[in-house]
């Protein structure tokens, strides 16, 4: 193993993936190569999705060109040893003879060669993530032959210096770079502008020049033999996979570290062989919009790969009926199959070679959140697909995307150009022309848009880092679109009437210029482009969340009645119930009005704040008996009061309050400031007499770590009154709305509970204070009273808590930062952004659920106190309680409720319903 790392880190990458074991060792009777003939789409496991869906293609008897794949499992063996699998060569030469036997030609055949295109396909799409190289094959000897069978010699050495590109910096290391500086030089030499325009002699010479750059640095001459280029091309295909920017996308899109990539060796078709031949890429519908009808890119006498670089500006997919009539009707039926045989947006790569069409590719398309949704009705309508499907089309983090505000386009603004409506949304911050800037300032708190002539895998953490990208090369189909659509942010593609010059950091158009650190405002609906900010308004999702737009109104937006049927269908079939982290009126109205099913998370210390926090600080340092019954009885109606709005504005549903669970010291005198304050009284012989007592009091209850200190139940315990004060004013609340008529249904929560005994001390006190209250007002408050587990041992010893419990609400922020032994306060900006970065986490403990650790003492928590009390009502209260992901883990673990913040009550919601489907599906499975 070691040989294997030494060796993988010679070529630069991890020797094994993120999550992979390196122990693990593979069956040595495994096949590893696959004829297109012989898959299918349900095997992107071992095919990759490129590779399955050619085989799909080719299955459906469409124009597929042939070829085989090398699997996933052949990958994962490189990867671990450093070496491909012992039998991979001899099935990678049996199945290159049967595809030579095919064609009727060989591999770099010097008369006539047989041409292979050497492509990644990983299981989930990580567009331009990984390695292709195409052209495999030509050499010195070859490309006469090419020439000749092709009746074109530019043709074919342009080919050959592509190859020769492509392989220089894709297997052999060679800096990109210098291959375009040299093809720009050749172009101004010629007086041209595009590669198209150099004739056949410039791209001989060319050539000479590629290979007299990979010569110098490399120390090798650019390899001859045909076999050699394809292994070679094979092995970088592999190494791809942990490549920097392929192991950040995985990260970003959550993609596991272990599958590893197939690689699919396709015969070649050609482009680029005159005007009568192209290369495209279409939808099936609008990606952006979800619109029916003609969407994609296509560009004459050019290879694939020039369409997705956005190096050349393509024109419209639908200009293809004038220019091939008979490929467009061909290709317009193709997409039409694909479509009802995936049953859904497909997104398809072509190649039409002198008038005859191919198909490259075809995988289910990236959209835009609003397409998601449209789309997704749209297929019910058609009888593709049922609700149930719909739902699990759509998902939370796209609803949250939607509910993002939009420009203003009433606001006064200055247009300045406008592109390609790539991927929506409003999107304002400082130009910045490089990606290492994007990352630089963001993390300096800056909103940067990234603005390029067009993007490629290298930029990926400055988009990453970006509010949105605008480019002015490119279109809808473009690297900048696709991955841009895939991650969620903004985008505008194509604005040719913008001239960016990344080496002066600068972009002019019109007369304006735009000096790196200008402000401009994309929007990535329209494709418009503004110097300055615009304004922003709230979006319609929202809108219709808060009440003021009717979904069933003619006039409704199409997306906002695409998304109220799926938000029905979810709130109907969901077994989670939704509540709010609300502390006043206010935001419990919001939140009853986007959904909310109760508040599970009333945080009393939240109505401390402003002038009541000197009445908690008196009461805290009080000395006698006398003061402390003094600060609580000022408290006490003050408390009542809050409790009444909050009653009313849930009238019906429960209310969680959690009793006083601050960190003792947001509620005394900076001890620093305090300390400073009576030094330099003293020094002016001035000290003030309630400052030194202040001092001395806070000194004695000063703590080194608050967050784990007197705080939460030892609070209550250790200040009489304080507790039965809150439960007081709660019990008398709920008596007050009771005889108004009103329906409290009011929930007692005992914060930071690690033993039952706290809880039985506090339960017995509050029982007491309630009892009085419904014997003065004649009511019955039918109070519940519970505790949060947001302490390991209160997980583990959840069977004894639950006998003293009505309910147990999962306080899993706590419970995170005692699990883990992090501070939240100071490890996300302290080491975070490093532990992401080394894959040691896929995303912070803190956005979602720790499932293997604070995930399995919730679920060993939640059987323990069902086991105790079986009508134990289970909940969670942290913020994890709105996160996509962290929702499905509480659905599994038999939770009957999850709160958040308000704004994530239609995400929770949405969620808790594709949870519910997606159990019942593998249920019927």
């Amino acid at each position: 193993m070691f040989l294997a790392v030494r060796a993988a880190r010679r070529r630069g990458v991890s020797a094994v993936p993120e999550t992979q074991d390196p122990h693990v060792s593979q069956p040595s009777s495994a096949k590893f190569v696959y004829d297109f003939t012989e898959g299918n789409k349900d095997l992107k496991d071992l095919l990759g999705g490129k590779g399955a869906n050619l085989a799909e293609m080719t299955n459906l008897g469409l124009p597929v060109p042939p070829g085989f794949i090398i699997t996933t499992e052949a990958c994962k063996v490189y990867l671990d040893s450093g070496s491909e699998p012992a039998a991979l060569r001899a099935e990678v030469s049996e199945h290159l003879e049967t595809l030579e036997q095919k064609m009727g030609k060989k591999l770099g055949q010097s008369d006539d060669p047989l041409l292979v295109s050497v492509r990644s396909g990983a299981k989930f799409s990580m567009p331009g993530m990984m390695d292709t190289v195409l052209n495999i094959g030509l050499s010195d000897a070859s490309v006469s032959g090419l020439a000749a069978q092709a009746g074109d010699e530019r043709f074919a050495w342009d080919s050959y210096r592509r190859l020769i590109q492509m392989f220089g910096k894709t297997v052999l290391g060679v800096d990109g770079e210098l291959f375009e500086e040299a093809l720009e030089e050749a172009k101004q030499a010629k007086g041209v502008r595009v590669d198209i325009e150099l004739d056949a002699a410039d791209l001989k010479s060319l050539v000479a020049h590629f290979k007299d750059i990979v010569s110098k640095q490399t120390g090798r001459d650019f390899p001859q033999e045909p076999r050699e280029q394809m292994d070679l091309a094979v092995r970088a295909v592999f190494d791809s996979w942990n490549t920097d920017r392929a192991k950040l996308y995985r990260r970003q899109e959550r993609i596991p570290g272990d599958l590893g990539t197939a690689v699919n060796v396709c015969s070649m078709v050609f482009g680029n062989l005159g005007p009568d031949s192209g290369t495209g890429v279409a939808f099936t519908r609008d990606p952006a919009s979800g619109q029916q009808g003609v969407y994609g890119d296509y560009l004459q006498n050019a290879q694939g790969e020039d369409v997705v670089a956005g190096i050349r500006n393509t024109v419209p997919l639908a200009d293809l009926e004038q220019i091939d009539k008979a490929s467009y009707d061909e290709l317009m039926q193709i997409m039409e199959t694909l479509e009802t045989h995936y049953k859904d947006l497909c997104d398809i790569e072509f190649t039409i070679e002198r008038g005859k069409l191919w198909m490259l590719q075809t995988r289910v398309g990236k959209r835009t959140a609003g397409a998601a949704f449209r789309i997704a009705t749209q297929l019910v309508d058609q009888g593709l697909i049922d609700e149930a499907e719909a739902l699990q089309r759509v998902n939370g983090a796209q609803l949250a995307q939607l509910m993002f505000p939009r420009f203003d386009l009433g606001a006064k603004s200055e247009m300045i150009g406008r592109g390609i409506a790539a991927s929506p949304g409003a999107a304002v911050g400082k130009a910045v022309f490089d990606s290492y800037t994007a990352v630089k300032w963001s993390r300096s708190g800056e909103k940067v848009i990234l603005i390029r002539r067009e993007t490629n895998p290298d930029d990926l953490n400055g988009m990453i880092a970006a509010e949105g990208i605008l480019t002015s090369r490119g279109g809808k189909t473009s690297h900048a679109a696709v991955v841009a659509r895939g991650m969620g942010k903004t985008c505008v593609c194509g604005a040719e009437e913008l001239e960016v010059d990344t080496k002066a950091r600068r972009m002019t158009t019109n007369g304006t210029v735009i000096e790196e650190g200008d402000v401009v405002s994309i929007d990535g609906s329209t494709g418009k482009v503004y110097a300055g900010e615009v304004p922003v308004v709230p979006s319609p999702v929202v809108e219709y969340f808060e009440g003021r737009m009717h979904a069933g109104a003619d006039d409704a937006d199409e997306l906002v009645k695409a998304v109220h049927r799926i938000m029905a269908y979810a709130d109907r079939v969901r077994r989670l119930r939704v509540r709010a982290n609300a502390d006043n009126a206010e935001d419990a109205a919001r939140a009853r009005r986007f959904g909310a099913q109760g508040i599970g998370l009333c945080r009393t210390e939240h109505m401390f704040l402003g002038e009541r926090r000197e009445m908690v600080e008196r009461l805290i340092l009080a000395d006698t008996e006398t003061d402390r019954d003094a600060a609580l009885s000022q408290l006490l109606p003050l408390q009542k009061a809050d409790f009444i709005e909050l009653f009313e504005s849930m009238d019906g549903l429960p209310v969680t309050v959690r009793l006083l669970d601050p960190p003792l010291h947001e509620f005394l005198p900076d001890i620093t400031e305090l300390s400073v304050r009576v030094a330099l009284a003293e020094a002016r012989k001035d000290a003030n007499e309630n400052d030194l007592r202040l001092l001395q009091a806070v000194h004695k209850l000063h703590e080194q770590n608050p967050m784990l200190g007197l705080r939460g139940v030892r609070l209550g315990l250790v200040i009489p009154g304080l507790f039965a004060m809150q439960v007081r004013a709660i019990a008398e609340a709920a008596a007050e709305r009771k005889n108004a008529k009103g329906d409290p249904r009011a929930e007692i929560m005992i914060p930071l509970v690690g033993t039952v005994q706290e809880l039985e001390i506090v339960r017995e006190e509050a029982e007491q204070v309630i009892a009085e209250v419904e014997k003065a007002h004649g009511v019955d408050l039918r109070l519940t009273l519970g505790t949060m587990i947001e302490l390991p041992r209160a997980a583990l010893t959840a069977g004894q808590i639950a006998e003293s419990a009505d309910f147990f609400s999962f306080g899993t922020n706590d419970l995170t930062q005692t699990v883990w032994g992090f501070s939240r306060d100071d490890v996300e900006a302290s080491f975070f952004t490093a532990y992401l970065e080394k894959g040691i986490f896929g995303v912070s403990p803190f956005e979602t659920i720790d499932k293997d650790g604070v995930g399995s003492l919730v679920r060993n928590a939640a059987a323990a106190g069902r086991a105790t009390r079986p009508d134990l009502k289970l909940g969670v209260c942290g913020e994890h309680g709105g996160d996509p992901e962290s929702v499905h883990f509480f659905h599994e673990a038999g939770l009957d409720y999850v709160s958040c913040s308000p704004f994530r009550i239609p995400v929770a919601r949405l969620e808790a319903g594709r949870a519910a489907a997606e159990s019942k599906g593998s249920d019927s499975r």
